[in-house]
């Protein structure tokens, strides 16, 4: 745990567009930035040009690509391992746990980036993909508008039948949201432009959750601009056309 008074000296290395500058597509490097903002720790954020990655970076982390960390000097390079390390270091009373509650709000989107994945690769035309897809979509608004435990009072007469929370776990964000959210809105820019697919009008769920993500700067201010996503998945278009 972080006893000491001083700030930790954390640097964040995450790929940069094609501009060689801002912020690039990369689900997992959004997700250490998302986790680093709501942590509420002094951080820098260094983009990475993967053409042309400078001499200092070769030598600082040799064959590895962001995102990858230095926490007081110390060079951290697997994501997962990451996230782990910065939830048990940076720990209350100091700064916030992020780990949800229920279990069910890490594993609920566990499979939808990967059907997407194979839903884009594969021609528009191809039902089965995108019959899957949605598949995991109706899960995941299954769960948004199922109420938590915590949001069902037995001592009420009232009868909570849809959730009203902001997020996978309740109203606050947490990992689970770190991880699933940039995915979500990779899906969102490229299934629209290159297979002319919306999440569909009656996931209100998932539309409810997606709204909140958008009103909130960790995630509005961590997500690559539309152009990135869509020219990270231009060569996946053209392949399959």
């Amino acid at each position: 745990m972080q006893n000491s008074d001083k700030e930790p000296s954390i640097e964040l290395f995450i790929k940069a567009g094609h501009d060689g500058e801002n912020v690039g597509n990369c689900p997992f490097c959004q997700r250490l930035f998302m986790v680093l903002w709501l942590k509420g720790v002094k951080f820098t954020v260094t983009t990475v040009d993967m053409r042309k990655k400078p001499a200092e970076l070769k030598d600082l982390a040799p064959g590895t690509n962001p995102p990858f960390l230095l926490y007081n000097g110390v060079l951290k390079t697997d994501f997962i391992k990451i996230e782990e390390f910065l939830e048990q270091t940076l720990a209350p009373p100091r700064y916030p746990h992020l780990s949800p509650l229920n279990k069910e709000s890490f594993d609920v989107g566990a499979d939808i980036f990967a059907k997407f994945s194979a839903y884009i690769k594969n021609s528009p035309n191809n039902a089965f993909h995108e019959k899957n897809l949605l598949r995991e979509f109706k899960r995941l608004d299954l769960y948004l508008n199922a109420p938590l435990p915590e949001e069902i009072d037995h001592n009420s007469r009232e009868t909570v039948t849809v959730s009203k929370r902001k997020f996978l776990d309740g109203d606050r964000l947490t990992l689970a949201d770190c991880n699933l959210l940039p995915k979500l809105h990779v899906i969102r820019v490229a299934a629209k432009k290159y297979c002319n697919l919306e999440i569909p009008d009656d996931f209100t769920g998932v539309w409810r959750y997606l709204q909140n993500a958008y009103e909130r700067e960790e995630f509005k201010q961590t997500c690559p601009a539309d152009l990135e996503i869509e020219k990270a998945y231009l060569n996946v278009a053209n392949k399959r056309s």
